[in-house]
């Protein structure tokens, strides 16, 4: 992949140390050209919350061309789940189960369980974010968004790009 034409890449990625260098090796893009969000999963569980608030004035204010939502192998199967370590706090997170059905329009459809839980899959949370972004109304069309997941087992690293609606390619 080379990317020399870009001005600026976005990479969303997941609260790992060291994805930087292996990103930059298989994309040709320089650090200078590369922003970086972190977050947990990576998930953007609200189309109009801070993480896609950055998004979308990175792309703006920093000529962001392309966007790569970035995963990790060793994390796709891992099952995040808050609640179990959130017992003590059972009438907030009944109040917040009121509010994420009746009362706040950046609630509604969900539960606070599906907010705070990431899918166990980690390539249908990137899917979902890539479709995210690509559709939102504030993000030009010519932006490039793709998913990718790296897998750094065995000491090699390899990258797969995770196939949205078109198909999936190996970038080892």
């Amino acid at each position: 992949m080379n990317l020399d034409k870009i001005q600026k890449a976005l990479f969303l990625t997941d609260i790992e140390n060291g994805l930087e260098p292996i990103l930059q090796e298989v994309t040709n893009i320089r650090p200078e050209n590369m922003l970086t969000i972190q977050c947990y999963g990576p998930v953007i569980s609200n189309p109009y919350g801070d993480i896609m608030r950055s998004v979308i004035i990175a792309i703006y204010q920093e000529n962001v061309e392309e966007i790569f939502v970035v995963g990790t192998k060793d994390k796709e199967t891992a099952t995040v789940n808050v609640l179990t370590q959130l017992d003590s706090m059972k009438d907030k997170m009944q109040t917040l189960e009121y509010l994420f059905q009746n009362s706040r329009p950046e609630f509604v459809g969900g539960t606070v369980n599906e907010w705070l839980n990431v899918k166990e899959n980690g390539s249908e949370n990137i899917e979902q974010c890539v479709n995210m972004i690509h559709h939102h109304p504030l993000v030009p069309s010519h932006i490039q968004v793709r998913g990718l997941i790296v897998n750094t087992e065995d000491g090699k690293s390899s990258i797969v790009e995770v196939p949205t609606n078109k198909t999936a390619s190996n970038l080892t």
